[in-house]
């Protein structure tokens, strides 16, 4: 049995070894932290460059991921422009990796079958030609050795990539692409300056630019944001990584109705051709909201041929002639210079005034000798015009110069296409031009001053719209991901350009001029139109005689209740005598009397049974239970029992509908040909692609094969017929 001094021994020596056990892990401890302390300190500040050095080596260069360019629709949905990637394919012959014995001397990974591949596909060479030319850039030893002169699209670089030898990676195969966006158009040149263009190359930035019209106008939507992605090391292999995500452009949806902008087109460039003329305008405009729906400016490339050049509608200076007589008597009976019953005596044709000869278009025929002021306008009388002019603003010219103001024609109209030009009317007191004797007569009929075609436009869509003069627009919406983003509604410039009895007696007038004037050629039996003939000497080389004409026609229709407005203008045709009625005129008719036969409407059961006609309807394929519930409207027959699908092909027979199954698998493209164009949209896109379409009806083709596997982001171009 221990003693009590024993048992307090025991215990101070416990107490003892736990004492110093203590201090030796405290010590061991703060070893342990001093040197972890000293490491971190020693890494992040002594030896940081080192470290960050090894880390670059688990970690390639950061990459752009290229933002998607936004669309650009139409008023009705069609797509007007999309942008499709094209790729320029080099080898880098000097590569880190690059096997040059495997290259030539392998039979299936090297030169021998990868030229046998590229001939198959590209079709430019035979296998022994692009053998040379592979075997001339590694002799060359060349960094940037371009492997086929043309591009190729996504789809046929995803397939060049398997072939031999190409499908290692970029360091050992040597193989890389420059990247361009080719802008596509479904729809050819159809307002192709006002669409406008891009520049084909991708800048420093990943990015596209706008090269013009609302292409560049709003080119910072449309572009989008591009986004980071790297190659790291991760557990002994790489694999890209990314950082940021690029952001897609915004879409935009424009004013312009494709069908009338197809008429408008074809309308000018038959007349063009007619009259083998330099070129030619033709503008749109929905009247209540200034919506231009169509435009085309086409210019002569070669006899016979033509495509748009320029945007002439908007940004030509040029002196309107006749149509700007209509500005000047508005404002001769709105300050009551004038009414429309006085009379003016223009006598045979030729006036001196001024020191210069002023004449009428009929001086051959003895002139129009006394008329009224009504029919000055009627038969375009220069002289006419002029001196009810002369008489009312021979000693105050500022104040007629003011009452053009009034109306609106020197406004700003702050057009959205960027090269757009301005009106200029000058006052007599500006110091840069000259206001000699004569320019108060000449500005009266449209000489002396300089006004774009849209914005003579503009002023004749007021006095259809009970004269208020509204902007005219290009956009709609801007989207993002199918949702607006912005809406642009009617702009007004003017309320009120003149006073209601004013634009009473202006719209009398300009009714009589196609009716019972120089404007009779616009005549239709089928639509009233309303307008003025204008016909204008180019200047250039000190005078107007020698440098041909522009012939032009502005106006509106139907003229009882104004829905559209239009301008033509014809700049120096060859054929003929220059008639702003006779030509421009005429292509103002044919577009109105086209797009009224579009808009004309029958009540189908006020039609009669054709009972030679075939029962039962060929309907399109597509989504089955939309189609079953339209031909249970219509009584119709339907054989289903064997479809079970949600996706059908339909089968018209003699007095049913027959249904089969339309397979529709995940990542594989869908047929859709046969369909209309909304469930051939739907169905694309849902399987990840994008879509451009051109023409109407069912699809008849589809450029990327049915059965294929599905590349996200893909574009395939729909054709319907």
């Amino acid at each position: 049995m221990a003693t009590g001094n024993e048992s307090k021994e025991t215990d101070t020596r416990n107490n003892s070894i736990l004492f110093r056990y203590s201090i030796v892990v405290v010590l061991l401890l703060g070893l342990v932290v001093s040197g972890i302390v000293y490491n971190a300190i020693r890494t992040a500040f002594v030896e940081k460059d080192k470290w960050i050095a090894l880390a670059e080596t688990q970690k390639r260069p950061d990459r752009l991921i290229l933002p998607c360019r936004g669309n650009i629709y139409s008023a009705d949905d069609k797509l007007m422009a999309t942008s499709v990637p094209l790729y320029y394919m080099y080898m880098d012959f000097r590569a880190e990796g690059f096997d040059a014995e495997t290259f030539l001397s392998s039979k299936e990974k090297g030169i021998d079958s990868l030229s046998v591949y590229l001939s198959r596909k590209l079709k430019d060479r035979t296998p022994a030609g692009y053998r040379a030319h592979l075997k001339r850039g590694l002799d060359s030893k060349s960094r940037r050795y371009r492997i086929y002169d043309k591009q190729v699209s996504y789809s046929d670089l995803k397939e060049i990539r398997t072939f031999p030898f190409l499908n290692q990676s970029r360091y050992k195969s040597g193989f890389y692409t420059l990247e361009q966006v080719k802008r596509q158009r479904p729809f050819g040149m159809l307002a192709l300056r006002t669409v406008g263009d891009v520049y084909g190359y991708i800048d420093s930035t990943g990015l596209t630019k706008g090269r013009s019209g609302l292409e560049l106008q709003y080119d910072t939507l449309l572009h989008g944001v591009p986004g980071v992605t790297s190659v790291q090391r991760v557990g002994g292999g790489w694999t890209n990584v990314v950082e940021i995500d690029p952001i897609d452009g915004m879409d935009i949806r424009t004013t312009i109705d494709i069908e009338i902008q197809d008429i408008t087109e074809k309308s000018l460039v038959d007349m063009l051709k007619r009259l083998d003329a330099e070129s030619g305008t033709a503008v749109v405009m929905e009247v209540k909201t200034g919506e231009v729906k169509a435009i085309t400016n086409m210019g002569r490339i070669r006899k016979g041929v033509y495509y748009e050049t320029q945007n002439h509608a908007v940004a030509d200076m040029v002196e309107p002639g006749s149509t700007f007589k209509v500005a000047s008597m508005m404002v001769a009976l709105e300050d009551g210079v004038c009414r429309p019953d006085d009379m003016v005596d223009t006598g045979n044709g030729l006036f001196r005034y001024g020191g210069r000869e002023m004449t009428d278009h009929n001086r051959d025929k003895g002139g129009y000798g006394r008329i009224t002021a009504e029919e000055a306008i009627w038969f375009s009388s220069n002289i006419g015009v002029a001196k009810l002019i002369l008489k009312g603003y021979e000693n105050n010219p500022a104040k007629f110069v003011e009452g053009l103001y009034r109306i609106g024609l020197n406004a700003n109209l702050h057009l959205e296409i960027p090269e757009a030009g301005h009106s200029y009317i000058r006052m007599p007191d500006d110091k840069l031009h000259y206001w000699s004797k004569t320019t108060l007569p000449w500005m009266s009929f449209g000489y002396e001053t300089q006004i774009p075609p849209i914005y003579m436009l503009t002023f004749y869509n007021a006095i259809a719209n009970n004269g208020k003069m509204v902007r005219p627009m290009f956009t709609k919406e801007i989207l993002q991901n199918g949702k607006t983003v912005k809406s642009f509604s009617t702009e007004v410039i003017n309320s009120s350009i003149c006073s209601d009895k004013t634009l009473r007696m202006i719209r009398t007038m300009l009714v009589d001029v196609v009716e019972k004037g120089l404007g009779k050629p616009a005549f239709s039996d089928v639509i009233r139109i309303a307008g003025k003939t204008g016909t204008a000497q180019i200047a250039g080389g000190g005078g107007y005689r020698v440098n041909g004409h522009l012939v032009s026609f502005a106006g509106y229709f139907p003229a009882e209740k104004p829905v559209y407005s239009c301008i033509v203008v014809i700049r120096r045709p060859n054929v003929g005598y220059a008639s702003g009625g006779a030509m421009s005129g005429a292509v103002v008719k044919s577009i109105a009397e086209k797009i009224y036969a579009r808009r004309m409407a029958f009540d189908i059961c006020d039609l009669p049974v054709e009972t030679a006609a075939a029962i039962t309807p060929d309907p399109k394929n597509g989504d089955k239970e939309a189609l079953i519930n339209v031909l249970d409207a219509l009584d119709i027959q339907v054989d289903d029992d064997r479809s079970k699908a949600a996706w059908i092909v339909a089968d018209a027979r003699q007095n049913k509908v027959v249904l089969k199954d339309l397979p529709v698998q995940e990542q594989l493209t869908p047929s859709v040909v046969g369909m209309g164009a909304k469930d051939a949209v739907y169905l694309l896109e849902k399987a990840g692609l994008r879509v451009s379409i051109s023409g109407m009806g069912r699809v008849t083709s589809q450029s990327v094969a049915p059965g294929r596997r599905v590349s996200k982001g893909e574009t395939v171009h729909i054709v319907l017929k």
